[in-house]
């Protein structure tokens, strides 16, 4: 039997032994989850009409937050990337 690190609790085999387990169960519950979410992927990276919604649905949050840091824009970026029409020119300002 030891101590733990502060010193103030003995340790002892059987509750050590205990944690154990309980680490082991618990990793084997993790290696289950994962297992059962990649197969969900899989079936899902499969289908192309699931994969386009998805790449839709990034596209609108891409714009959502183009919009929200730029609320003056009032266009989508277009065939350019978004550069508008200046065509993505550095403005330059003038400071006094």
């Amino acid at each position: 039997m030891g101590y733990d690190d502060t010193g103030d609790q003995p340790v002892n085999d059987e509750r050590a032994a205990k944690g154990v387990e309980h680490l082991q169960a618990a990793a084997q519950e993790m290696i289950e989850a994962a297992r059962a979410f990649l197969d969900v992927i899989e079936d899902f990276v499969g289908d192309e009409a699931k994969m386009a919604s998805v790449a839709d649905a990034v596209t609108s949050v891409a714009r959502g937050a183009t919009r929200a840091v730029r609320p003056d824009s009032t266009s989508d970026a277009g065939e350019d990337g978004g550069a508008g029409e200046d065509g993505g020119a550095v403005q330059h300002i003038r400071v006094s």
